[in-house]
């Protein structure tokens, strides 16, 4: 009896040079796998850690102190907690990215200076994809990947921040499990679990920033217009747009400040029945004195 499988592969390759303002990525990212050995098939994704996308657009800047470049490029405040080693800052950059010091990074860059996200990620994704596209001849995804941490999990994990060619949801919503169930909100993260699987093989430090992960054709698509933006719950649906501490000091502002502006109509109340209640005793008390007076002179 046959048994089906399946099988993932993820390969990361060395051979990019120190990636300096205006470099070629999609020339280097081409020869280098050609030197790994590795050609490009329909239904590849490149996984590529943005910090080298960054550097090629110019998105290192000199920053004596990081903490006024996280300032710079911050929405929203989510969170900030103090520590030994400092303070940490959940917010929401310019990206619509919730994450740890809106993704300014000083590692992996000369002393003095910090790394900035990509502007547009997803335009950067498209970028490359559009251009190995043409050099491979093949239909393959890119998701530019990042890290970043997780509520309720310890650890961080790699995400992805910008995709292009690569269905970034896979929505399972409407169709049924094995035991003939409906399946009401499932839906795989499928470029964050592709950014993943490309970070187990990358590293941080291993000096190889792209990772190709074959075995994921269905997650590929032939439109490049596949933003990773769509996976930021922002706005309405975002359950939990501020940490606790900040919740907890929100609410308890909103309420003094609803408690103040009840007690101050009330007390306009409070004030209002009272002066009516001494004007009615003056006019009763002068009606008398004329009465008095009327029975006085009669």
């Amino acid at each position: 009896m046959s048994v089906e499988t399946r099988e993932l592969r993820v390969v990361a390759f060395g051979g990019l040079p120190e990636i300096e303002e205006g470099a070629d990525l999609v020339a280097l990212i081409g020869d280098a796998l050609e030197g790994a050995g590795l050609v490009p098939l329909d239904g590849d994704v490149l996984v590529v850690t943005s910090k080298i996308v960054s550097k090629a657009e110019g998105r290192r800047i000199a920053a004596a102190d990081r903490e006024d470049a996280i300032t710079a490029e911050t929405v929203r405040v989510v969170a900030s907690r103090a520590h030994p080693g400092g303070v940490t800052r959940i917010v929401e950059n310019r990206q619509g990215i919730v994450q740890a010091a809106a993704g300014v990074d000083a590692s992996n860059t000369p002393s003095g200076t910090v790394l900035l996200l990509p502007v547009d990620p997803d335009a950067s994704a498209r970028g490359l994809a559009a251009g190995l596209r043409a050099r491979f001849g093949v239909e393959l995804g890119v998701v530019l990947s990042d890290t970043l941490g997780r509520a309720w999990r310890e650890g961080q994990i790699d995400q992805a921040i910008g995709a292009a060619g690569v269905r970034v949801l896979d929505d399972l919503r409407g169709s049924r499990d094995s035991f003939g169930h409906e399946l009401a909100v499932t839906q795989a993260a499928l470029a964050d679990e592709l950014a993943s699987a490309g970070d187990l093989v990358k590293g941080k430090a291993s000096g190889m920033p792209v990772a190709l992960v074959r075995g994921a054709g269905h997650a590929v698509t032939a439109s490049l217009d596949t933003p990773a933006r769509a996976l930021s719950r922002t706005g309405p649906g975002d359950m939990f747009r501020l940490g606790t501490d900040e919740a907890l000091a929100e609410g308890r502002a909103a309420g003094l400040a609803e408690g103040r502006a009840e007690g101050r109509a009330e007390g306009r109340a409070a004030g209002l029945a009272e002066g009516r209640a001494e004007a009615a005793a003056t006019i009763a008390r002068l009606e008398e004195e004329l009465a008095a007076l009327r029975a006085r002179f009669n």
